[in-house]
């Protein structure tokens, strides 16, 4: 690992540990040359597939672009931040287990709308709006009573 303070590329590890999550190491690590500390943070690097637009352009994934649809949708209602960042994890990581290198935006789209219908319907209804881009108040409606249904039946 190169040192930060000098051109230097051995250094020791002093200390590890392992963050809440499990998801990263940090290691203290001390320059054989300079005899500097510093601190370095460890991931496993998963494959994140490609997504496929409707248009056939593939983008990477990019998880900000979630968690921004999430958050305009929870505007304004009690839901955290971190259980937005725990629906875009769960979101990330569901289409990592896919094992497919590539994953239709709509599969994505369907997924999110999923998981906020659990958390919050009406998160769940203003995000349907714009994902599925109602054209009047009768797909919308149609959507609501769909949504009631699914209530009563629960």
């Amino acid at each position: 690992m190169k040192c930060p303070f000098c051109p230097t590329v051995e250094s020791k590890v002093i200390d590890s540990r392992v963050t809440k999550d499990s998801a990263i190491i940090r290691r203290r690590r001390e320059c054989e040359s300079c005899g500097k500390r510093f601190t370095t943070y460890e991931r496993v690097e998963e494959p994140i597939p490609a997504v496929v637009k409707k248009d056939g352009r593939r983008e990477t994934f990019d998880r900000m672009k979630i968690a921004g649809g999430i958050k305009k949708a929870c505007e304004k209602r009690p839901i955290s931040t971190e259980t937005i960042t725990s629906v875009v994890d769960g979101v990330e990581r569901w289409a990592q287990e896919l094992g497919d290198p590539e994953v239709p935006s709509a599969k994505i789209g369907e997924r999110v709308m999923e998981q906020l219908h659990l958390l919050d319907e009406v998160a769940y209804v203003r995000f349907a709006s714009v994902y599925r881009s109602f054209k009047d108040i009768n797909e919308f409606m149609s959507e609501l009573n769909d949504l009631l249904v699914k209530e009563k039946n629960t």
